[in-house]
């Protein structure tokens, strides 16, 4: 027997950074929106624990223990008392170390493929607590659609979303390290007081309207200037998305993949196509948010 969990990708419409806390984290403002590029991960059961990864950069994904999808099942057996004897396959159409949350998506799917596989019968709550050990973005890959994220991101509260917003993704030749980007972030706040973290009370209407323009002039990502001093290529990137006609253009989450807003499904494709010819990004990719979180197919 094995069940399958599909487990969609996410751009940070904000992401508002405090400055870092004694234990080496950051409180966050985060607005996550669920966006349908989606990873698949699939649990049979095994004599042991064993992580197969198949589709685009598949060769960057770790394959041992330190893998969330390893992790989840890990947590979740050691919680119910029993071995974490499967197979998981990874496979992968998020951008691996691309800001989309692409490992979290993973450690999300799962947990809960593991805990359908296992009649576990565990509840939301227990779930969203193992995601919040996993790591930040994991709770919210669970959840999906629109959610404030407080504390470091784990801290979840829904958000109403009034219609779709249709996006384009641009994936940058390399990748960029979560942490390195943070650490960059603390090097280039150095000696000037950091703002507490506080959701933008305009861009949440913008959310809850479905206003693409409204939500173009609200969106802020703190740590894009950290991601454009280590990855400066990523500029000219987000210069072709706004040549291109895109009303807004971000670095997503931590970076290298860039984000462009577009006003409609047309606007994107044509966005899309400007973004190809650019020579500014290797990949480019369009999809639409919001889209439920992590689902059993």
């Amino acid at each position: 027997m094995s069940v399958t969990v599909r487990v969609p990708a996410k751009v940070n419409v904000q992401l508002a950074v405090g400055a870092a806390r004694p234990d080496g984290y950051h409180d966050l403002a985060n607005v996550f929106l669920a966006v349908g590029l989606y990873d698949e991960v699939t649990v049979t059961a095994a004599d042991g624990l064993r992580v197969t990864c198949a589709g685009p950069d598949a060769e960057q994904v770790p394959l041992d223990r330190t893998n969330l999808a390893a992790r989840a099942a890990l947590l979740l057996a050691e919680r119910y008392g029993r071995d974490a004897d499967v197979h998981l396959h990874i496979a992968k159409d998020i951008p691996v170390a691309g800001g989309m949350a692409g490992g979290s998506a993973d450690g999300a799917g799962a947990l809960l493929a593991c805990d359908a596989l296992w009649g576990t019968g565990a509840s939301r709550e227990e779930l969203l607590d193992i995601c919040a050990e996993l790591g930040s973005d994991v709770p919210f890959s669970l959840v999906g659609g629109a959610a404030l994220g407080t504390g470091r991101g784990e801290r979840l509260t829904e958000l109403e979303v009034g219609g779709a917003f249709h996006w384009v993704f641009a994936m940058a030749s390399r990748g960029l390290s979560t942490p390195a980007v943070f650490r960059e972030f603390d090097r280039l706040g150095e000696g000037r007081e950091i703002p507490e973290p506080v959701a933008s009370r305009e861009l949440l209407d913008a959310l809850a309207k479905g206003d693409a323009d409204a939500l173009a002039a609200t969106v802020s990502n703190d740590l894009q200037p950290a991601a454009l001093s280590l990855f400066p290529e990523l500029a000219d990137t987000l210069a072709a998305g706004r040549a291109a006609g895109a009303p807004v253009s971000l670095v997503s989450g931590s970076g290298p993949t860039t984000a462009f807003l577009a006003r409609d499904a047309e606007a994107a494709e044509e966005i899309a196509g400007a973004l190809r010819a650019s020579g500014t990004c290797r990949t480019v990719r369009t999809a639409a948010g919001p889209v439920p979180g992590a689902t059993v197919v």
